[in-house]
């Protein structure tokens, strides 16, 4: 754990129960200050009620939350030094934009002239310079969320909490926002807390990602750390375009493991893991590290390849995906760059060989 005085926000054993659903099952994690962290995962993992603790919109079951080193696990969401965006725009419609910026300072108590000056500083930053007397309904959805985003960022608060902020927006739009988003974050300087079920998304912006999945921490690592060395099966499954094959270890040289997927053996480099012969296992490829070979090939000690028979290609404009079956019936995707490798080299159905570099697939005991 890093020190109170760089920690933004810990989270300690932190469980949320409604009856007998478990929402949130003990999660303990912390994130630094000034750091644009993302909690990644699938709908109704338990991503936005994580949020909602840290917030103070729900209360915990058990746990702490502590922000800045102080526990506020009861205190309510106006004595915390948080501020939310909601996946809704939730702007009110009878105000121009500048009154919804300023809605809270207002709260405040703050003198009009300082609310128009640190409304139009903040309009500029979230690039709406200009909009001051628009309403909402005369704003695009991206502009209602930048609108949404600065009546947040003027209340000056240490932390931001975004709960699913880009989910109504085009895939276009979207992209965009995730690298404006990133670029006030770091000129702001202060910590941001970002739910979202994209992977794309959290990969743009995070600095850290935390996997969460069934009311539990999966994992969380930086997003190179998340996508290309995945240490569970389901990170490895939920993050890019994993092959998942399983399989059982039936020997091992070092940090070299033989694995027999039924079908054929293959080793899996793992280094510093203890797995017993016979422990039941999962290896990890992604597609983008898959050859697809039309000449049968040995495996040798730097490369491990596997029988299959071709099904199809989908073109995708950059890349092109090539469907292959496995012997056991898994179907595994082979992802190259379009024109690398012409569609008509294959025909459905041919006996061809995948094949990857040894170091570059990941095992997985959980």
């Amino acid at each position: 754990m890093t020190s109170p005085n760089e920690t933004a926000v810990e989270v300690v054993d932190l469980a949320k129960d409604y009856g007998p659903i478990t929402a949130l099952d003990s999660v303990s994690f912390s994130i630094p200050r000034g750091s644009y962290h993302v909690l990644l995962g699938p709908s109704g993992g338990g991503k936005t009620t994580l949020l909602r603790l840290i917030g103070g919109f729900v209360r915990p079951t058990r746990g702490r939350v502590l922000l800045h080193g102080q526990d506020v696990s009861d205190a309510p969401p106006n004595k915390r030094p948080t501020s939310m965006v909601f996946q809704s725009y939730a702007l009110f419609p009878h105000m121009s934009v500048e009154r919804n910026v300023g809605y809270g300072l207002k709260l405040q108590k703050m003198a009009k002239e300082q609310i128009r000056e640190a409304v139009d500083q903040m309009l500029g930053l979230v690039g709406l310079e200009g909009y001051n007397r628009r309403m909402p309904h005369e704003l695009s959805g991206g502009q209602q969320q930048r609108v949404q985003l600065a009546r947040s960022l003027v209340l000056e608060s240490d932390i931001l909490l975004l709960d699913e902020p880009l989910a109504s927006l085009d895939a276009k739009l979207r992209k965009d926002m995730c690298i404006e988003l990133k670029r006030i974050q770091e000129k702001i300087g202060i910590t941001f807390i970002h739910v979202t079920h994209n992977q794309e998304e959290a990969m743009t912006i995070a600095d850290r990602i935390a996997i969460i999945a069934d009311g539990r921490l999966v994992e969380e690592g930086s997003p190179r750390e998340v996508y290309e060395r995945p240490v569970r099966r389901f990170t490895a499954d939920f993050i890019g375009e994993n092959n998942i094959i399983d399989g059982r270890v039936t020997g091992r040289n070092g940090d070299r493991f033989s694995i027999d997927t039924g079908f054929a053996e293959v080793d899996v480099v793992a280094v510093g893991h203890d797995i017993p012969t016979g422990t039941e296992v999962a290896i990890s490829v992604r597609s983008e590290l898959l050859q697809l070979l039309r000449e049968s090939r040995a495996a040798d000690g730097r490369v491990q390849t596997l029988p299959a028979t071709y099904v199809e290609e989908v073109y995708l404009g950059l890349t092109t995906l090539h469907l292959v079956r496995l012997p056991n019936e898994i179907e595994i995707t082979v992802r190259q760059i379009s024109g690398d490798m012409a569609g008509s080299v294959f025909q459905p159905g041919q006996a061809v060989q995948v094949g990857w570099k040894t170091a570059e697939a990941r095992l997985h005991t959980e």
